[in-house]
């Protein structure tokens, strides 16, 4: 087919035109398409250099980018793959329409996998491979809201029995259910991507296909022909993380990456774009990333019509109408497709005057085309040089009819009347008797049926089934303790931030023999502001191309070098690139059988707040590694103001199940919590991660004084007891703030005679949670002896009040004050950050030692235990204003 633009300006002379383009159809001919794209090129160069503007035309006709005469006979039986793919697109519209008919309101997506069956079933049968050999195989990120579709065939494969697909759902009855999408927390044995919230996908299969390629470059693991690829939702495009990743896949030329963007044209509540085309817009931004795209517009019915058209005016047709009408269009019926699509033009009511009404209806998309998805899948996983996407035209609803098929409320629609379940079954030849189809029944053929055995024989030639995740054994053994024994000794009186205590951990544990392979620094260019940049020249920055410039900084000893073994992953400005690196490093010894152990740090303002949604996905993906939180604390990182400082990321970090977070105030509190994580999570394979505050701010780090290891890791010790005397009020500090605690101990002792312990706090979620583990085994335990928090055993036989003092929310350490009834004062970093020194930001947010004292007076003074006037007046001593305005509201 010669596809001809019809709207062209006037040309000024048309006999010229015609010999330029019948020389190109000669160079095509002759040289093929190659040698024609070098021409062009260099004509284009030449004209540049007469300052002519060559026009940058990022799209191509509205049609599909593999020509007709270019495609390959598809290799397998169609009529048998239809039968399956019937099948399953039954069971997955039963399993939904079953759980809301006996459960309403439960939920459940029919339209999404009724557009996306035809893309996902040639993957099974012809391109997804379960393993390579003893390798993994394949990374499918499926479409979350078309897991019925991923469910019916597991359950064809026997993977699922029917109670599962009763249980659709149903995850907490007495038979196991099914989640309700991709979440490998709830189905470890099965899913290995959650997919849902939308834009993860996208984001996470991009930076997994290049760490695909770290660990190869990198020796890691070897080279396989093994394909990520990623099931895109059109529109799921206008999340940010879908597309704001995607220069950096064609950067690393990252040709093992292939995205299917399933092109339905309907989001939740309308049209994507309705006035326009998101096919042509995907293609553009896509191809200006450097992206090999191929797009899968029209099916088979179409190439007669195509090839007989003559004018151009169909192809021209096919360019203007808009994504609005084409819902229209297969919304309505042939008659209506004849008028308002083909009626615009005369010549084009003629091309289709001897079709039907009901076969122009039936005329396919091609994402519904076997055929022409084959070979889309098949130039894609040839295709070297960048990665590739797909764009597949189809149908939201296809085949539901009247139920949904094409309309406005069909991503929402749940339920099927009798009438709309028959419609279905005979659609797509489904062998039930009408009985079956009104009670929503699953069908699965006999063991011995021809499609049961093309199934399995699919299966195995693929080397298994996809999605699952099957762990294989870690045998790795965590460092012992003393290999940190500097950090455990102290600094000797030098003064050095948490933050470098961090990074010599970090170093020991890159020199580690047996470890030091498996670790994964990944920074967002910050690695100088972390005092990181020392790795740079030891270890290297990984670079998929190497280093094809010499450095500016190359004569010095600690230059910025970039390798192709590099072990350090350097981001750049993108807190969600990082993540999605620390995702696919904190799940490969699920995914790769590598136990890497990644280490994220970055500004923790710019964590949990920011990237939130993706740190979710990372705990239900049961991720493994630490994140850093540098810079930490509202009142340690001084002058950077508002935006920058951080009071509140243990507060969020807290609201994720498996996320465990500390907050420590010296070197040997870092080295024990990191020794002892990396036990628990590859030698003990609990499924954990990490969050630890480091800070910038310089101080004496003290030994590691005897017995404190229980208290580090489950959140609380005492650090210094009171020096004459029996305390009388207890002091709680964290991180930095630890030391404001020790200092309020001397002035209190020193000015007003008050005797007081301190206490490091390293984790008050820590306390929180074993805490509330013991509340309930209490409260479901009547009959039994009452069990005691690791809190309340700490603190055992302690009297007196307690200030609590972090760098952080109040809400920090009001965490425990359920266990401390009437005890406990909190004081905290409430409010805004100030661009201010860390003197006058303790003082405004009244967190500092003299802040810590004034309350523990008030506190005494309360209870009776030292004069109220005094006490008063010890506020104006201590240099804090009685009236001033609340930190949270000035």
């Amino acid at each position: 087919m010669l596809v001809t633009k019809v709207d062209t300006p006037a040309d000024a002379n048309p006999q010229e035109t015609t010999e330029w383009l019948e020389a190109l159809d000669g160079v095509v001919e002759e040289g093929g398409a190659e040698r024609a794209s070098y021409l062009l090129e260099r004509l284009v160069d030449r004209a540049a250099i007469y300052g002519i503007e060559s026009p940058h035309k990022l799209n191509t006709p509205y049609v599909n980018t593999i020509p007709v005469e270019e495609e390959e006979p598809y290799p397998g039986d169609r009529a048998i793959e239809r039968r399956i793919k019937s099948l399953i697109r039954w069971n997955a519209m039963a399993m939904v329409v079953r759980a809301n008919k006996y459960d309403a309101g439960i939920g459940g997506h029919i339209a999404t996998y009724a557009s996306l069956a035809t893309l996902q079933e040639v993957g099974h049968n012809h391109f997804f491979h379960g393993r390579y050999d003893d390798q993994p195989g394949d990374f499918v990120y499926f479409q979350g809201h078309a897991s019925p579709g991923t469910y019916a065939r597991a359950y064809l494969e026997g993977r699922l029995t029917e109670k599962h697909l009763e249980n659709f759902r149903h995850e907490l009855r007495e038979h196991p259910g099914l989640s309700s999408y991709p979440h490998p927390w709830l189905m470890p044995d099965f899913w290995q991507f959650p997919t849902v919230s939308m834009g993860l996908g996208p984001i996470n299969s991009i930076y997994q296909a290049r760490f695909m390629r770290y660990l190869e470059n990198r020796g890691s693991i070897p080279q396989t022909p093994r394909k990520i690829w990623a099931f895109v939702g059109d529109g799921e495009s206008d999340e940010p993380e879908t597309l704001g990743a995607i220069t950096l896949a064609s950067r690393e030329r990252l040709d093992n990456l292939i995205f299917v963007v399933n092109c339905n044209l309907q989001r939740l509540d309308g049209p994507v774009r309705g006035n326009g085309q998101i096919i042509t817009e995907l293609e553009a931004a896509f191809r200006g990333a450097g992206w090999n795209v191929i797009k899968v517009v029209w099916g088979a019915s179409w190439d007669d019509l195509l090839a007989r058209d003559t004018t151009g005016l169909l192809v021209k047709r096919m360019g203007e109408a808009v994504d609005g009408e084409y819902q229209a269009f297969k919304a309505r019926d042939g008659a209506y497709v004849r008028k308002e699509f083909f009626g615009k033009y005369p010549e084009l009511l003629k091309l289709v005057e001897h079709m039907t009404d009901e076969e122009i209806f039936a005329l396919r998309r091609g994402g519904h085309d076997p055929q022409k998805v084959y070979n889309a899948y098949k130039r894609a996983v040839e295709h070297t040089g960048s990665p590739t996407v797909i764009l597949a035209k189809t149908i939201k609803g296809y085949g539901m009819g009247e139920a949904g098929e094409g309309r406005m409320v069909t991503h929402q629609q749940k339920k099927m009347n009798e009438k709309e379940m028959v419609y279905f079954s005979k659609r797509f030849d489904v062998p039930v008797t009408e009985e079956t189809a009104h009670t929503g029944s699953f069908f699965k053929p006999p063991e011995d049926s021809p499609e049961m055995k093309y199934i399995r024989e699919r299966r195995d030639a693929m080397g298994g089934s996809l999605p699952a995740r099957n762990v294989p054994k870690i045998t790795i053994q965590a460092p012992p303790v003393v290999t940190f024994a500097e950090s455990l000794a102290g600094s000797q009186g030098r003064e050095v931030s948490t933050t470098m205590a961090f990074v010599r951990v970090l170093t020991l544990l890159l020199k580690d023999h047996e470890l030091g392979k498996y670790i994964v620094p990944i920074i967002p260019d910050e690695a100088r502001t972390f005092g990181m940049e020392s790795l740079f020249r030891q270890y290297g920055i990984y670079a998929s191309r190497g280093q094809l410039y010499k450095p500016v900084d190359a004569e010095n000893f600690l230059f910025y070098k970039e390798t192709r073994d590099g072990q350090i992953i350097e981001e750049g400005i993108t807190e969600a690139g990082s993540m999605a690196s620390f995702t696919a490093a904190g799940t490969a010894y699920a995914n790769y059988g590598v136990p890497m152990i990644p280490f994220f740090t970055y500004y923790s303002m710019f964590g949990f707040q920011r990237i939130g949604d993706l740190i979710w996905a990372f705990a239900d993906s049961r991720g493994k590694g630490f994140l850093m939180g540098g810079t930490g604390g509202r009142t340690t990182l001084s002058g950077e103001g508002l935006q920058h400082q951080d009071g509140h990321s243990l507060v969020l970090s807290s609201t994720v199940p498996t996320c465990h977070n500390y907050d420590p105030a010296y070197a040997y509190e870092v080295a024990v919590i990191i020794q002892d994580g990396i036990r628990r999570m590859y030698q003990e394979m609990e499924d954990r991660f990490y969050y630890l505050m480091i800070y910038n701010e310089n101080y004496a780090q003290p030994p590691m004084p005897e017995g404190t290891t229980e208290g580090i890791l489950r959140g609380i010790y005492r650090f210094k007891q009171a020096e004459s005397g029996k305390a009388k009020i207890q002091l709680f500090g964290s991180g930095p703030i630890l030391n404001e605690a020790l200092r309020a101990q001397k002035i209190l002792a020193e000015k007003y005679q008050v005797p007081s312990d301190v206490w490091s706090v390293t984790s008050y979620n820590e306390l929180r949670r074993d805490a509330l583990e013991v509340e309930r085994w209490n409260r479901l335990h009547p009959a039994e002896p009452e069990r005691k928090p690791y809190l309340l055993d700490a603190l055992n036989g302690v009297e007196g009040p307690i200030v609590a003092s972090t760098d952080y929310m109040k809400v920090v350490a009001d965490q425990i004050a359920p266990w401390l009834p009437g005890r406990l004062t909190a004081l905290g970093t409430d409010g805004f950050g100030r661009s201010e020194n860390r003197e006058h930001l303790r003082k405004h947010f009244e967190n500092g030692a003299e802040a810590i004292a004034a309350a523990a007076l008030s506190r005494l003074a309360r209870d009776g235990k030292f004069d109220k006037k005094r006490a008063q007046a010890a506020i104006a001593e201590l240099g804090l204003d009685s009236e001033s305005p609340d930190p949270v509201t000035k």
